[in-house]
């Protein structure tokens, strides 16, 4: 079993200039909401702009104000640069490839193989509606069955009865159905993230040193 990653120091980050892939705040970024080409080239650095402005008004400097600035920096993003953030998430029911706290998170319970398929049918008619996102959502120790459910009521979609040939809505990029998806998904993301704190047994209030 791959071992959990360990994330650097909140006072190692803040004193850190490092916006490269290898540097520090980029290391926690991928443990905390996984790792994009997105997170790297543009979260990274317009996030260390603002923890290293001395104008910015960061109340504590701490894991948590970290994740609220990195979700609140999302927000504001084109929408094609948020669908590629949210495409470093993986789906709901993969098995393979996930980050060490991606798979505690959604194999908290045994998965037959049953749901695993829906739940690949799941993603496929979520990510047809909504082009170029990813269903995300906060597992929260629910089960890969529980999530199944969730996606159908999100979908509209009857436990035995689906047609896929039903003709559904596109939702298109930009549309307010589409944007309020991807605010969604960024509020989910931000409590994950925090979460992961708490399963690598990090206090995310502890203020950075001085």
């Amino acid at each position: 079993m791959t071992s959990p990653p360990v994330l650097p120091s909140v006072s190692e980050i803040y004193a850190s200039r490092d916006v490269s892939r290898d540097g520090l705040l980029a290391r926690a970024f991928a443990t905390l909401f996984e790792p994009s080409p997105a997170l790297f080239e543009f979260l990274v650095p317009s996030v260390m702009a603002i923890i290293t402005d001395s104008k910015s008004p960061i109340p504590q400097r701490t894991f948590n104000a970290l994740i609220d600035i990195g979700i609140r920096a999302l927000d504001d993003w084109p929408h094609r640069r948020q669908a590629s953030f949210l495409g470093g998430h993986p789906r709901i029911g993969e098995i393979k490839g996930l980050s060490a706290l991606s798979a505690s998170e959604q194999a908290a319970h045994a998965t037959p193989p049953e749901v695993l398929a829906r739940l690949l049918e799941l993603n496929e008619e979520y990510e047809r509606r909504y082009p170029g996102l990813r269903y995300i959502t906060f597992v929260n120790g629910r089960s890969r069955k529980a999530i199944m459910v969730e996606m159908e009521e999100k979908l509209g979609i009857g436990d035995d009865a689906w047609d896929k040939g039903d003709s559904k809505e596109v939702h298109l990029l930009g549309s307010e159905e589409w944007v309020s998806e991807v605010r969604r998904a960024l509020e989910d993301i931000g409590k994950i993230a925090k979460s992961r704190l708490v399963a690598l047994k990090v206090d995310g209030d502890e203020a950075a040193a001085n």
